[in-house]
């Protein structure tokens, strides 16, 4: 069980994520283009091809952890009793949920602290840089608390989380 505009909302940001990929390989290819055929470096698309690197891969890192799409050792938990399975994937996504939290708030405070900072080369606020932790650490609390709804309410079925 799923909900779905949690589906909906993982759809959005994996679109996103591929729009921030298209432009992140346009400005590299314009970078490389105007390094070695122009010799002429753009200096800000360096900046800006850092700045959608994170736009890319936090958000999904998230979307990763709602799919099980991330790395995990199946084979020690498949040697536990199933009654211990149960506990440590409920433990296991308590624990994801915590770091998502601290992930957002301590992310933050550094968006805070850096708001009125600007990038050199792109003249955008330097918090910008640490927006991608905050929305990737909201997004694994959301997608952690489905997952715990899920495996409270379906305890025999902890372990598929891709049923219905």
């Amino acid at each position: 069980m799923r909900f779905r505009m949690l589906d909906k909302l993982t759809h959005v940001i994996a679109f996103l994520a591929g729009l921030a990929m298209v432009g992140l390989v346009a400005i590299t290819g314009w970078q490389v283009w105007g390094r070695y055929v122009l010799n002429d470096t753009p200096t800000w698309a360096e900046r800006l091809a850092l700045l959608l690197i994170l736009v890319v891969a936090l958000p999904l890192a998230a979307v990763g952890l709602r799919e099980n799409f991330h790395l995990g050792i199946a084979v020690f938990m498949e040697a536990l009793p199933k009654r211990v399975q149960r506990v440590v994937a409920v433990l296991n996504t308590v624990l994801l949920g915590l770091f998502g939290l601290a992930m957002a708030i301590y992310s933050w405070q550094l968006v805070a602290g850096t708001w009125n900072r600007k990038i050199p080369l792109l003249g955008v606020p330097q918090a910008f840089q640490y927006l991608p932790l905050v929305v990737c650490g909201a997004l694994i609390v959301i997608f952690m608390a489905e997952r715990l709804w899920f495996q409270l309410r379906h305890p025999d079925r902890i372990l598929d989380q891709e049923t219905d």
